[in-house]
């Protein structure tokens, strides 16, 4: 009877030290875990990136790779399709929050020549905001061609309100756009957006 419970017990030492083995392994393997799906996203993000860089010119490759690595829903993103909607959603931010500055400084500005264009590219912003979030709903949709069309087409935004203000250098001692930083920053995002979405189409 004796041996009998000797060796229960040493069944039962056996079985709890192999949980605690089991236990420091997959503690061990957990940091390990996150810092490859870290690695795996940046990896993800950068062939994207390079893909749209070679397919369009005009995507800056550098830009493109700290654009979505600074964006939660990008770092995510587990495949071109999430990598795409969230490129566009990016650009679908700044065109609403450089529509809305546009129209503050429009508010504020007493020139009426100066307000009739910011005006005019407050028009700009608003419109490719609304075209680049049914872009957004197609891409969501899988319906990738319609969304290239559509980034494709909100893409003028920014140059169509810099024309806006051409020959108001001068009168605004070299000035330009109001917020010409605002407008060279969506440019770029649009067109990783569609560099990435035509890698899909």
């Amino acid at each position: 009877m004796a041996r009998k419970q000797g060796g229960r017990g040493h069944i039962t030492s056996m079985a709890a030290a192999l949980a605690v083995a089991v236990a420091v392994l997959f503690l061990a393997g957990a940091p390990r875990t996150a810092q490859a799906a870290v690695m795996a996203a940046s990896a993800g993000i950068e062939e994207a990136c390079r893909g749209a860089a070679d397919r369009d010119a005009a995507v800056d490759y550098e830009h493109c790779v700290a654009s979505l690595s600074s964006d939660a829903e990008g770092r995510d993103a587990a495949d071109m399709h999430a990598l795409a909607a969230a490129a566009t959603r990016m650009a679908v931010e700044h065109a609403a929050a450089t529509e809305a500055r546009m129209e503050g400084l429009g508010e504020a500005e007493g020139s009426p020549r100066a307000r009739a264009r910011l005006g005019r590219c407050t028009e700009l912003y608003g419109a490719a905001a609304d075209v680049l979030r049914d872009a957004l709903d197609n891409i969501r949709a899988r319906v990738y061609g319609r969304a290239v069309e559509q980034i494709a087409a909100a893409l003028g935004a920014a140059e169509r309100c810099e024309d806006a203000w051409k020959g108001e250098e001068v009168a605004r001692g070299g000035g330009g756009v109001p917020v010409a930083g605002h407008d060279k920053e969506y440019g770029r995002l649009a067109v990783v957006a569609l560099g990435i979405t035509s890698g899909i189409a």
